[in-house]
């Protein structure tokens, strides 16, 4: 392996900004110091002031493997991660097959083990009749079970009231949902049908996929975890009604309890309104959806505020060809994971929020919140993941750079002052700042449970 030192870094750890070097020896953080010197054979880089954080976890990526793989894989998606300066992602169970039992689980596991660039974890899936695979859950296997709580494709909707109540009751892991209440969905869906036949507008997505959807399913979910004393992380938040439910309050507090109920918003929602859709059309069509502007502002307060506690991409590739359909014929998702950091620091440099809370959102809270084991963190003992950032060295995405496999991006065109300028993974240069180099290392994640 290579030994590394990083020299004349800022790192970004913990809730603070300090200059100091650090030396990667074996795949590990060996030290932390404000001065250390060169060893015979290191490779010696030298930071020149960049920020050095912990390598970014994604916590929410759908790559499309198995079954997909003409969207995406575990050779492309991990690749524009490490891009990216993500590299760690947990990846979602609506595949095909779904991954609902421990050997689509295990299955999952070696179609990622050799390929991919980025450390990867799974979750499991729920279905309306896996309860009997849900109870046999490994929790040192998977970050949690999700459970589609709203419209999803395939047998992975779980609208069961009894089955639901039993999955709360019984999940061996914290519970993630997807939380849209799929009855409206399809009544106003219905609605826009009769109105405008087969020539939706996009306009009317935030209307049909509706914050009234979105709260009926919130609830339902926060009052069953409530009922049942369940852990349970909620997904995508998109409304400011949904923030207001959720404690203002560090995940994990003074006394190291961890909250029991959390909260996840994407990248997307912090960026992108509806004003958007008139110039992106299907590009943005994702569920649940872009909503108002004042929902926009809603959340990167709540990122501040502590109310949301992970910051992820939910990076869920679909064809140029597919999103060309129309409205009702084109899916929903976006790819993000490569552009995930820097437009974030975007709002970091725009005063939302600190970079040492962005670090925690998108660093650490993911590791604490699935107990991801010696990852997330800079500390002397932990998986050598890093990303080095050129605070100013600016990043225009063109098409042409997109490593995601559907060759797309709905950030075409626009700037962000910040820049990957490398990647580490476990411990071995993955992107130089220009491109890829040597091969894949990902491991598999481990949880501390």
């Amino acid at each position: 392996m290579t030994d590394t030192l990083i020299v004349n870094a800022e790192l970004v750890n913990e809730g603070r900004s300090f200059h100091a070097d650090l030396r990667i020896r074996d795949g590990r953080i060996d030290a932390i110091a404000p001065s250390l010197s060169a060893r015979d054979g290191e490779t010696v880089v030298d930071a020149a002031g960049k920020w050095l954080l912990p390598g970014v976890i994604d916590a929410q990526v759908h790559f499309r493997e198995p079954g997909m793989e003409y969207k995406g894989g575990f050779d492309t998606e991990p690749a524009a991660a490490v891009a990216g300066g993500v590299t760690s992602f947990l990846d979602m169970p609506n595949t095909k097959p779904p991954t609902l039992d421990g050997a689509a689980l295990e299955a999952k596991y070696a179609l990622a083990a050799g390929r991919s660039r980025a450390n990867f974890g799974f979750y499991h899936g729920a279905s309306n009749d896996n309860l009997d695979a849900i109870a046999r859950i490994d929790p040192t296997t998977t970050p949690g079970l999700k459970i589609f709580m709203g419209a999803s494709t395939g047998n992975m909707l779980v609208d069961d009231p009894k089955v639901l109540e039993a999955m709360f009751a019984r999940c061996p892991t914290p519970i993630i949902t997807h939380c849209e209440d799929t009855p409206m969905i399809e009544a106003a869906l219905a609605a826009a049908r009769a109105k405008y036949g087969d020539n939706i507008p996009i306009d009317q997505h935030p209307k049909i996929r509706s914050r009234e959807a979105c709260m009926a399913s919130t609830r339902l979910a926060l009052g069953l975890a409530r009922r049942h004393g369940t852990s349970l992380h909620v997904l995508h938040i998109t409304t400011a009604e949904e923030i207001a439910l959720f404690d203002a309050a560090p995940l994990i507090d003074a006394h190291g309890k961890r909250k029991q109920i959390t909260a996840e918003t994407c990248v997307h929602f912090l960026h992108f309104a509806r004003a958007d859709y008139g110039r992106l059309g299907n590009l943005i069509k994702c569920n649940p959806a872009v909503k108002e502007a004042s929902d926009r502002a809603a959340l990167l307060r709540a990122i501040a505020e502590d109310r949301v506690d992970v910051l992820a991409t939910d990076h869920a590739p679909h064809t140029w060809e597919e999103k060309q359909q129309p409205y009702a014929s084109a899916p929903s998702g976006l790819p993000l994971v490569q552009d995930f950091l820097v437009c974030a620091l975007q709002k970091v440099a725009d005063g939302h929020f600190s970079l040492p809370q962005l670090v925690q959102k998108i660093c650490h809270a993911p590791a604490q919140r699935f107990d991801i084991a010696e990852r997330g963190f800079l500390r002397e003992g932990h998986c050598a993941d890093l990303t080095l950032v050129d605070p100013k060295g600016g990043t225009l995405v063109t098409r042409e750079r997109v490593l995601a496999k559907c060759g797309w991006t709905p950030f075409e065109g626009e700037r962000f002052d910040a820049r990957v300028a490398a990647t580490w993974v476990n411990g071995e240069l993955a992107w130089d700042g220009e491109r890829l180099v040597g091969v894949p290392n990902g491991q598999r994640l481990r949880y501390a449970r």
